[in-house]
Order: structure tokens, then C-alpha cells, then sequence
């Protein structure tokens, strides 16, 4: 028996009522005034379907505190008129799709959100929109959740002005796919987070990172594009992480990196495409890492070695078009190099084994004077630095003899 609840504003069309208490039920719940979805919510049991007709909804934070599922028609939009989060789910098996997400507003003394997800397991976000809000999507202390085919636009603003787009604190195995982020102060955030995989996400023009994660062992992070963010990607403090077949692009500023790995160990970066930003892969106390496959392509450094940076492998990797390749800075250096191509090489390779007869020692003389005195940039194309820089390879001494390729390709690998 459908129950008709106009006059409270909520239309319940639950026609599996009675005779099947078991069964989930689909509610319709309608716009008007008060607070139809918390109505609605009150009347529903685990795993009913609250169908939100399309219209615009202005009610109080919307609480979820059972399994349920909140679907919204084409055209349904929870509005927090810059004043309040708008839902916080907090119970396991609760799906949110198809609703867009509006004007939550600033706080300074909370990480507000369109959509938090606290304490639960098994939820599945899909196919919402998130616009003008400050943290987007907040998930804490949750398990098994999927969260696949949302676009999440921020405020643009600066860093004081804007929360993250996805966000993920003290979480395991969650799924981020197909979202695309943008307009945050960093695209996704992941920290004290464990075994979830990022794929096929988009993540553009963030004031700070595109991606940032801290403390969050054993992800994966597979075919995502990053492009033209403030500060390029940050991975930090972290061990065992697969990151594979992404674009790093477009990220140039003084302090700017296509990524970067800080305290980093045992993890793979594989077959990514590092181009045309300020440094393309930034190494700093990175340790045993395998770097292979990638292509650095027009960077201004494509790979920076720190001395902290300890017995990572780098190879069969393409380095093309960059003002510089490679730079090391201290005096150590334990990186094995081997197998890479690099445009600017100038050995033979008589034997036709397609591997050059002499090693090569990509790090340039300028590049170091550079990276000491930042204003000598402005002689990148000066006859004079050419000069140097031969004389350089034909006798070296300023540039560190260990950071060499004993066996470059003659051919691209990556």
C-alpha cells in the first residue's frame, strides 16, 4: 500500500510496505519546505531507496544513520546556501548517486563538507556532482567504499579559501575512479590510508596538489591524469606504492614538481609520462625505489637527485626535450642508472646492439650552476654555456662522475 504523505511535504510511494517487510522499498520525496529527505529518512527501514524528485532542497545537514540509498533525478540539488555541510553518513551500505551537491561555504573551524562519510563500511558514492563547496567528498575511518564517476569543483579560491576535493583520513581499501577534481586546494588527499587504488581520475588546476598522500602505505595510484596544478604531486612518508601509466603535466612555478617523493621506499613508478613541468620526478630521501618505463619530456629538470636519495634504479626510462635531464645535489650518489635514452646523447654503438659503447654522465655542467645561482638560468642558449658544458664532457670534473648510464639505449624505451 503506497503511503501518501503530501502534507508533510514527502510523497512516499513505498508499494512493498506491509506485505513484505524485508523487502526494500523505494520512497519518492519531493522538494518543499521543512525537511522532506530528514522525513523521509525518519520513515524509511534499512535499504530502502530515497527517490529525490529533481528540484532544489534547502533543509538542516541531512543525516544518514542506516543503510540506505539517496538517488537522485536529473536535476536534484542540495543547496547549503554557504551556511552548512549538506549530508554525513554514518552507517555501513549507504549509496549516494546523482545528486548535485551546492554552496556549503567556508569554515575556518571545521573541515565542512558536501558529503561526509564517517565511521562506516561499504558505501558507494557515484555519479554526483559537487559544486562551490570547501572539502568536497570526506571520508573517515571508513572501510570498502567506492567512489566512482564524480566531478568535483571547488571555489577557486586560495589555500585559506578552499578544502580538498576527496579527502581520505584513517581509511581502507577505497576505490577512486573515473572522478575528476578540480578548482581544490588539493585534488585527492589521501593520509593514514591503506590499500586503496586511485584510477582513471582527473585531477586539474588545484592551488596545491593534484594528488597529496602522507602515511599511506600499500596504494596504488594507475592511469590518472594530472595536469597544470599549482605544485605538481606530493607523495610523502610513505612505503610500498605502485604509482603507474599516469600523466604528471603542466605544473611550473619555482616550488612546482610533476611529483615528488619525499621519505619514500620500496615503491614503483612505472610507465608515467612526466611533461613540461618546472622539475618532472623529484627524489628526496627516496629510497630503493624502481623508476622505469617513464617518459620525462620537456621538463626543465625532468629528474632531481637529492643526496638523501639512496639505491633507487632508474631505467629504461626516456628523457627528451628537457633543459636539463638529470641534477644531483651533493657530493653521494648510489642511484643505478641503465637502459635509459637520452636525446642528447653523443656515444656510438658499433656493434648495432642498440645499447650506446660509452657510458653516458647526463648531469650538465650549467645544471649545476644553476641550481646554485637560480638568476644563471636566463644563459640557458648562450653559445658560451654550450661551450662549457662540451668541454665539460670531453674533461670531466665539476659534474659528479657516479651519476652516469653505463649502458644507454639508442633507441626510445618508454
Amino acid at each position: 500500500m503506497p503511503i501518501d504523505l503530501r502534507r508533510s511535504g514527502v510523497l512516499l510511494g513505498a508499494a512493498l510496505l506491509a506485505a513484505a517487510p524485508a523487502q526494500a522499498r523505494r520512497i519518492e520525496v519531493r522538494a518543499g519546505p521543512g525537511a522532506p529527505i530528514a522525513r523521509a529518512l525518519a520513515a524509511a527501514l534499512p535499504h530502502d531507496t530515497l527517490l529525490l524528485r529533481r528540484g532544489t532542497y534547502r533543509e538542516p545537514t541531512v543525516q544518514v544513520t542506516r543503510p540506505v540509498t539517496l538517488l537522485g533525478e536529473p536535476g536534484t540539488v542540495l543547496d547549503g546556501e554557504g551556511q552548512r555541510a549538506l549530508v554525513i553518513v554514518r552507517a555501513a551500505h549507504v549509496t549516494v548517486e546523482g545528486i548535485t551537491f551546492r554552496h556549503t561555504g567556508v569554515s575556518g573551524i571545521d573541515d565542512r563538507a558536501a558529503l561526509r562519510v564517517v565511521d562506516a563500511t561499504d558505501c558507494r558514492i557515484v555519479g554526483n556532482r559537487v559544486e562551490q563547496a570547501f572539502f568536497g567528498i570526506y571520508l573517515a575511518r571508513v572501510t570498502r567504499c567506492d567512489v566512482r564517476d564524480n566531478v568535483v569543483s571547488g571555489t577557486s579560491g586560495g589555500e585559506m579559501d578552499a578544502g580538498n576535493g576527496i579527502h581520505l583520513w584513517y581509511s581502507r581499501d577505497v576505490q577512486l575512479t573515473r572522478n575528476t577534481i578540480e578548482h581544490h586546494r588539493d585534488g585527492i588527499y589521501f593520509e593514514f590510508t591503506h590499500g586503496g587504488v586511485a584510477r582513471d581520475n582527473t585531477s586539474r588546476e588545484n592551488s596545491r596538489y593534484g594528488l597529496h598522500f602522507m602515511f599511506s602505505d600499500s596504494c596504488r595510484y594507475l592511469h590518472n591524469r594530472f595536469e597544470r596544478n599549482a605544485a605538481g604531486i606530493a607523495v610523502m612518508y610513505t612505503n610500498h606504492v605502485e604509482i603507474s601509466d599516469n600523466l604528471f603535466a603542466d605544473s611550473r612555478g619555482s616550488a612546482s614538481y610533476g611529483l615528488l617523493l619525499k621519505s619514500i621506499s620500496d615503491s614503483r613508478i612505472e610507465r608515467n609520462t612526466f611533461r613540461s613541468n618546472s622539475v618532472g620526478l623529484h627524489l628526496e630521501d627516496a629510497n630503493r625505489n624502481q623508476v622505469t618505463g617513464n617518459r620525462m619530456e620537456r621538463n626543465g629538470w625532468a629528474l632531481r637527485l637529492m643526496a638523501s636519495a639512496d639505491d633507487n634504479t632508474v631505467a629504461h626510462n626516456d628523457f627528451t626535450g628537457n633543459a636539463f635531464d638529470v641534477v644531483a645535489v651533493g657530493d653521494r650518489n648510489s642511484t643505478r642508472m641503465h637502459d635509459n635514452y637520452w636525446d642528447n646523447y653523443r656515444g656510438y654503438d658499433l656493434d648495432r646492439d642498440g645499447t650506446g659503447d660509452v657510458p653516458h654522465h647526463p648531469v650538465r655542467f650549467f645544471a649545476l650552476i644553476v641550481e646554485n645561482n637560480p638568476p644563471a638560468l636566463v644563459l640557458l642558449r648562450s653559445f658560451l654555456l654550450d661551450l662549457l658544458d662540451l668541454a665539460e664532457r670531453v674533461l670531466p670534473v665539476l659534474t659528479p662522475a657516479s651519476v652516469v648510464d653505463r649502458a644507454p639505449a639508442m633507441r626510445r624505451q618508454a
